[in-house]
């Protein structure tokens, strides 16, 4: 017995090992570098507020505290380490495939059937919110959840001990509990539980009144903690100000065009639309329906033919028909039905399409009349066939979740990380950071807080945003400055500092990057505004008293400035918006350089200002 306990269990952790090998291979070009929107007040009000204050956001729009518990726990994890969103997101996702990999096995008795279950969740496309975004831990929570509820109340209705079947009623109105305090949208689940009654047949008053008082209890807290009991819409919008029933019909009919394959809704929400889809595309998904006809049709002949399981099969198909509908309809009342909104519906259709296989093929001997092939053989054969056929239409749309209407937003904030912390390091705290133009529109927001996400401290101090039209609003880069250009034909920032730098100060000969100027030097400088050029000279060593340095003025007026200290200052009056070449004679050296870089030796620092 013991020896069959770690057989398999090595065969389940094999699985779970294949799930996530699969899940990072899929979604490996999915990164979150930097914070933005929802994400960053997320994470925001995580440093701001006090432990009860984000749990339980008492006068908000919104009462998750469930998923902002959960919000708290990953992000108290995570830190200034904003790369690991993602692997936690995909493991998340890898553990729920797991969970539907143990559901579609149950319901079709069949290890393959579970395991295609658990590979089509990981694979589908409408994953891309789940993963690439922080939020999407709060949908990945209510999708899981929700599936919950559904197999715990299947569980429930079918077959087995009265006493074993128990425990399931009650962890279903558990996880309904919490899956209204993760996303207020599955408060629709409620007449699932009337609907399992009724196919139960159940006579006692508490189980109908232990799932009302439920639903009751959660509008209570509801109106208790943010004075409503009408959900909020997406995108800012309420409900209840937005609603059309034409809108609402629309959608639904779209979300049930998405679970048969087909992208039934604009290319920003969902990559790549229908009617831009290739005509392979369309081919595929059209063969894989037909899969699905065939497979409906065997199951449709099944309930024909057997009397004796009728009612089951009604009970069972009406309660997988009636989650999605809820699902659908629940999340068909805003003003756009986004893909993320339909995993949870696709999903609960694999898991529908799982028991259909149990059906079909609990006796072996079944054979469709006259062909002479069991039934499981056609079966598999059509399911395997169905994921052979759906796997490149997946990988397809998946390649286009760059025109999703959030995807180039996330693409300019990790560019902007890339260009900033990632190159910088801690270094980039304390820096002006100047952004040519701001097509981007990024708000004050923003600009305010995106480096403290970075910061252990999660201050930054001294780092600011700046946006600028033009160079010619700063003046002459120095250590503490960063200048940006926005580059939207990739959707990316670019770091123009160096050559901001160099346009700004030229330096002909004898003068480095790093402030560095030798006995004899020449440099070509922009004045700015005003045309005042600041010069700051800096001798590292001990000075003798005669050091002189001479600077000549567009190769005609001179001046001398005496080096008596070691931090020497000086000014130069230009026209303003000019360049002004400025030659140098230092008649001293520092003997203490450990290398000489031109024809001339090191002689001190120099730092150039204009305004």
């Amino acid at each position: 017995m013991g020896q069959q306990v770690r057989e398999r269990a090595k065969g389940e952790i094999l699985i779970v090992l294949l799930f996530m090998s699969f899940a990072f291979f899929i979604n490996r070009q999915i990164q979150i570098k930097g914070l933005y929107m929802d994400d960053l007040y997320l994470w925001s009000c995580y440093g701001e507020q006090s432990f009860r204050e984000f749990v339980f956001p008492i006068g908000s729009t919104r009462f998750r505290f469930v998923y902002y518990l959960a919000a708290w726990l990953e992000l108290a994890f995570v830190g200034n380490h904003i790369t690991w969103f993602v692997p936690i997101n995909i493991l998340v996702n890898s553990c729920i495939a797991y969970t539907v990999y143990r559901f579609g096995r149950t319901l079709s008795r069949n290890v393959v059937i579970g395991f295609v279950c658990g590979f089509l969740y990981l694979l589908s496309r409408m994953s891309y919110y789940q993963i690439g975004q922080v939020y999407g831990l709060m949908e990945s929570m209510a999708l899981w959840g929700a599936l919950g509820i559904l197999y715990c109340l299947y569980c429930w209705i079918g077959e087995g001990e009265e006493k074993n079947k128990k425990k399931y009623l009650g962890l279903a109105l558990g996880l309904y509990l919490a899956v209204c305090f993760v996303h207020e949208r599955y408060m629709a689940l409620l007449p699932l539980f009337y609907l399992a009654y009724i196919i139960k047949k159940e006579k006692r008053f508490i189980p109908w009144l232990t799932v009302t008082g439920a639903f009751l209890a959660v509008q209570l807290v509801r109106v208790l903690t943010i004075g409503t009991i009408a959900p909020a819409g997406t995108g800012g919008t309420d409900v209840t100000d937005t609603f059309q029933i034409g809108d609402a019909l629309k959608y639904a009919v779209s979300q049930v065009l998405y679970i048969f394959g087909i992208n039934a809704g604009p290319g920003h929400l969902n990559g790549y639309s229908w009617g831009e889809s290739p005509f392979w595309i369309h081919m595929l998904v059209l063969a894989a329906d037909v899969c699905l006809a065939v497979f409906v049709l065997l199951f449709v002949m099944e309930f024909i033919g057997n009397k004796k399981s009728r009612g089951r099969y009604i009970g069972v198909t009406l309660l997988f028909i009636t989650f999605i509908a809820l699902c659908i309809g629940s999340s068909s009342v805003t003003i756009r039905v986004e893909m993320r909104w339909v995993y949870v519906s696709m999903t609960a259709a694999w898991l529908y399409a799982a028991w259909i296989f149990g059906v079909l093929t609990k006796k072996p001997e079944n054979r469709i009349k006259g062909a002479g092939l069991y039934v499981n053989v056609i079966c598999m054969g059509l399911i395997l066939l169905y994921l052979i056929l759906m796997l490149p239409v997946e990988v397809f749309y998946r390649g286009k979740y760059e025109n999703l209407y959030f995807w180039a937003d996330q693409q300019r904030y990790n560019s902007l990380a890339e260009e900033t912390y990632e190159t910088y390091g801690e270094e980039i705290f304390g820096k002006q950071i100047y952004i040519l133009d701001n097509s981007y529109n990024m708000s004050d927001f923003t600009a305010r807080t995106y480096f403290k996400e970075f910061d252990r401290d999660r201050k930054a101090e001294g780092t600011e945003v700046h946006f600028i039209e033009s160079i010619d609003e700063i003046g002459l880069i120095t250590p503490n400055m960063l200048v940006l250009e926005e580059d939207p034909a990739h959707n990316a920032y670019k770091d123009v500092t160096s050559l901001v730098k160099e346009l700004k100060c030229q330096s002909q000969s004898g003068y480095y990057s790093d402030g560095w100027m030798d006995e004899k030097a020449s440099v070509r400088i922009l004045a700015g505004k005003t045309g005042t050029i600041g010069i700051k000279f800096y001798y590292p060593g001990q000075l003798e008293g005669q050091e002189t340095c001479t600077i000549r003025i567009n190769g005609q007026e001179e001046i001398m400035v005496p080096i008596t200290e070691s931090s020497v200052e000086a000014e130069i009056q230009a026209e303003p918006g000019q360049f002004v070449e400025l030659e140098f004679d230092n008649d001293f050296y520092y003997p203490e350089a450990g290398e000489q870089r031109g024809e001339y030796r090191f002689s001190m620092i120099v730092e150039f200002t204009a305004d």
